[in-house]
């Protein structure tokens, strides 16, 4: 699961809230806050900063570590 995801999952639990009520909260649609849950990767960053937001955060843009194999 990518970080973003284990984030927004882990903080919506310690709020006790459900995925419902955490989109209803957030402005956000139900499916959305699912897939952003579960990692999905072609979500829209102008939403998953409206959940980060929800928690005090914010994706900021950067770079994958370069391996050198």
């Amino acid at each position: 699961m990518n970080p973003i995801a284990e984030f927004v999952k882990k903080r919506r639990k310690e709020a006790r809230l459900t995925q419902k009520e955490f989109a209803m909260r957030s402005g956000l649609g139900l499916r959305f806050v699912r897939d952003l849950e579960q990692g999905k990767e072609t979500v829209r960053m102008d939403k998953v900063n409206v959940a980060l937001e929800m928690f005090g955060a914010v994706a900021v843009p950067g770079r994958k570590d370069i391996r050198a194999d």
